[in-house]
């Protein structure tokens, strides 16, 4: 007899070792998310995937399905907290959509549709990060940076190197790279790397890409981020 979860009333099979969000997506079911990629060991750093498991919120990316979770997704509790998680992201670094190459392409943007953010809500924040442009085909600006940390664990355990990775904490929080001087020209990193096409923003860009596909042609245009995402997982399982 095959285990199962219950996500708002709808149920759910799972495999040993599958976390919630694993077996919702398997499912056709969407959770929001930023910072999760099944190809990478969990982070739950964004906290846009947490649900409510049998009274407790957790992180849908890092919490293991159990036999017999009641689990809800869809609450405006939820929704709610969702919503002021992405407003936050959106204020804490500088976010121009309008004029940034991943625009329609970014996830970020993508999830704030999604949850039908229609302000930013809080103050916005205006930090003074920097560009780096010294590699010769990758840039980093530090402004679009939402610390999900894909590119630190896709650098890791894709690339087999440790080009990038979070330091500081709250305000001071930063994304760096390993080398002396500070700058990404001093890196091992390629533009071949997973690393570099791992960015949910548009904080590591591939240079000289920008705008190949006009703007009312990219993949959140036309679609929202949820059919995007579980199409992704179908297509991986080959369904």
């Amino acid at each position: 007899m095959s285990k199962t979860i219950t996500i708002d009333g709808k149920i759910i099979p799972f495999e040993d070792g599958q976390t919630i969000m694993d077996a919702a997506m398997a499912a056709g079911v969407y959770i929001p998310h930023l910072c999760h990629q099944p190809e990478f060991t969990p982070h739950g750093s964004c906290k846009l995937c947490t649900v409510n498991v049998n009274g407790r919120n957790c992180t849908a990316c890092t919490f293991p399905a159990i036999d017999g979770q009641e689990v809800l997704n869809e609450t405006q509790e939820l929704i709610d907290d969702r919503k002021k998680i992405t407003q936050m992201l959106f204020v804490e670094g500088n976010h121009f959509c309008p004029s940034c190459e991943k625009t329609g392409n970014c996830q970020l943007q993508g999830v704030a549709y999604h949850l039908n953010m229609l302000d930013n809500h809080f103050p916005l924040f205006y930090p003074d990060r920097k560009v780096d442009a010294s590699h010769t085909e990758v840039m980093i600006d530090h402004n679009r940076c939402i610390f999900c940390t894909l590119c630190v664990r896709a650098s890791q355990q894709k690339d087999g190197k440790d080009v990038f990775a979070i330091s500081g904490r709250g305000i001071d929080k930063h994304l760096i790279v390993n080398a002396q001087s500070g700058l990404l020209k001093d890196t091992d990193l390629n533009v071949t790397d997973h690393a570099c096409a791992v960015c949910p923003t548009g904080a590591i860009l591939i240079k000289r890409t920008g705008y190949q596909v006009p703007i009312g042609q990219r993949i959140y245009d036309h679609k929202q981020i949820d059919q995007v995402s579980l199409a992704t997982e179908q297509h991986k399982h080959g369904e």
